[in-house]
């Protein structure tokens, strides 16, 4: 589905660029769920965002490679990534609530969308928020961080996209929510092609949703094994994730 190969990313100084991330390929195909486990500051939210260009060219100086339907992102027009990252490739920040625009209530963003009204109800229900009728007149600085991720995987999953990014998604959520979540990804990578990438520092939530599982360190990444594989290779040093 989509190719990676970012050859390095680093930071520009007026004396010398700050290296991230170097030498990390992923090929991520359809009906699987993929995770990358990583300590804070290892580069995972840096690795992401690059995916889609969602980088400043002005911080960052960038050498990669994205092939999304054989088209390299870095090349295309920018009216053609647009409607790859509004159609295709829909992310979940960490930091959710600063996401939305705080000046405007959930209406515009539900209002973008033309869905059946049940689907959104459904939705709302199923991740334990409020109805639509209450949910559209608030606003973004009025909900907890773990309200807003679960809103924006319900405007993600509206969209109907074929790749899912999530950025600690268990972070401001309890285990009852996080089951919740994993059971709908679950279900979303078997609808067609879908594919679901998820960077985390969650040990044991990796362990129940993946598929396949890598690790960022030392600014690179691993190969992906299968999840059981790769616990097998890094029990004695799952330091390097958690510690």
């Amino acid at each position: 589905m989509i190719k990676i190969d970012i050859k390095e990313i680093s930071i520009k100084k007026h004396t010398e660029n700050i290296l991230l991330l170097k030498n990390i390929k992923l090929n991520l195909t359809g009906n699987k769920i993929f995770t990358i486990l990583g300590k804070n500051g290892t580069g995972k939210s840096t690795l992401i965002k690059s995916i889609t260009k969602l980088l400043d060219n002005n911080i960052y100086e960038i050498n990669a490679e994205v092939l999304w339907e054989e088209k390299d992102i870095y090349k295309i027009e920018y009216e053609e990534l647009l409607k790859i990252r509004a159609n295709y490739i829909k992310y979940i920040f960490q930091d959710a609530v600063n996401s939305f625009n705080h000046l405007k209530n959930f209406s515009y963003y539900f209002n973008k969308f033309c869905v059946d009204e049940n689907e959104i109800n459904d939705l709302l229900k199923y991740f334990i928020l409020p109805n639509k009728e209450k949910l559209f007149k608030m606003y973004p600085y009025e909900v907890s961080g773990g309200m807003a991720q679960r809103i924006s995987l319900v405007l993600a999953l509206l969209t109907k996209p074929k790749l899912l990014i999530l950025d600690e998604p268990t972070s401001g959520i309890d285990s009852a929510i996080a089951n919740l979540m994993l059971l709908k990804l679950k279900e979303f990578i078997k609808e067609g092609e879908n594919s679901v990438l998820l960077v985390t520092q969650d040990i044991l939530f990796a362990q129940k949703i993946s598929d396949e599982i890598a690790l960022l360190n030392n600014s690179t990444l691993s190969e992906f094994y299968n999840t059981e594989d790769f616990f097998s290779k890094y029990e004695s040093d799952l330091s390097l994730v958690c510690g």
